[in-house]
């Protein structure tokens, strides 16, 4: 069974890139992913702030989760005056 060895977030080119023990690497684009699934920029803030401060779970959710799911869990929808 192939295990994750590294996932690094490469800021120049926004993607994340997976290693795993059997040589295999998969790169994730991270605008293209906002692009096809942040509704808004509610939406697109909650998936970079996944992505800056646990690039793994953001790919575990990429790749093996309910993307749209978490984005309606987690997204905050009240305009920042409307805010406390």
């Amino acid at each position: 069974m192939r295990q994750l060895i590294c996932c690094e977030y490469h800021e120049d080119s926004e993607t994340v890139e997976l290693r795993y023990t059997d040589g295999t690497r998969i790169g994730i684009d991270c605008l293209a992913v906002e692009d096809e699934v942040a509704r808004n920029m509610y939406e697109r803030s909650e998936l970079t702030r996944l992505l800056y401060h646990d690039p793994v779970g953001y790919a575990d959710l990429i790749l093996n989760g309910d993307v749209a799911a978490y984005l309606r869990n987690v997204t905050d929808y009240r305009p920042l005056d409307e805010r406390e």
